[in-house]
């Protein structure tokens, strides 16, 4: 395994296996995914956490300065409260304003990435990133050598109004939980293996697809 993702490895099973966490992340649904939705977890939005944050700061993503498989957005990674000021004084990140930050989310699902949680041992929520599965640490552990068990789904699951779907192909692309594919012309999903990110919502042409409230044990 390459070992940057092996100290990740090491970190989250010494963690999990001191009862200091139960998971290294949490998927967090796109905002715009949930607009139709009356019973909503604020706290499991993202940007309900970044209007809950005392301070917000900006940082580039480490994850993709180091493996740059892709060409999307890198300052995407809002780390917050006192680990963030921490990180504005070594300079590795800049304090911003909410609006500011709710416009890099937008940017953020507009390029296709995942929103998710990072925790602390203490279960703090101390960063919000925008995740791609060809260069997150966490994405690439459980995408390529199944380490499920560092990151829990959201609280939502994609569901499909398969008689009005065109089959276009746009929800399969942009899905980074290979949960959707296409066969020959037909589009495929499988929602076992949905994390609940909304992804698949926001860029629907026939806006079949919405999210449905499910609690995932973990």
């Amino acid at each position: 395994m390459d070992p940057f993702l092996q100290g990740y490895i090491d970190k989250y099973d010494k963690w999990i296996d001191q009862d200091l966490i139960s998971y290294a992340s949490k998927v967090v649904p796109v905002g715009e995914a949930m607009d139709t939705i009356q019973h909503i977890l604020p706290s499991r939005q993202a940007t309900q956490i970044l209007r809950g944050a005392r301070s917000i700061t900006l940082a580039d993503c480490v994850c993709r300065q180091r493996y740059k498989n892709c060409g999307k957005p890198l300052k995407v990674c809002f780390i917050l409260n006192e680990t963030g000021e921490k990180w504005v004084e070594k300079g590795l990140s800049q304090k911003i304003v909410l609006d500011e930050a709710l416009q890099v989310l937008k940017n953020a699902n507009e390029h296709g990435l995942v929103h998710m949680t990072l925790y602390k041992p203490d279960h703090e929520i101390f960063a919000l990133c925008s995740c791609c599965s060809c260069c997150c640490h966490d994405l690439q552990l459980v995408m390529k050598y199944g380490k499920e068990y560092i990151l829990i789904q959201s609280d939502y699951i994609a569901v499909d109004d398969a008689d009005n779907c065109i089959h276009c192909g746009i929800c399969a692309d942009r899905c980074e939980f290979n949960a959707r594919s296409m066969d020959d012309d037909r589009m495929v999903y499988e929602p076992d293996h949905c994390y609940g990110c909304g992804l698949c919502v926001t860029p629907c042409p026939e806006n079949v697809i919405s999210m449905k409230k499910t609690i995932h044990d973990g």
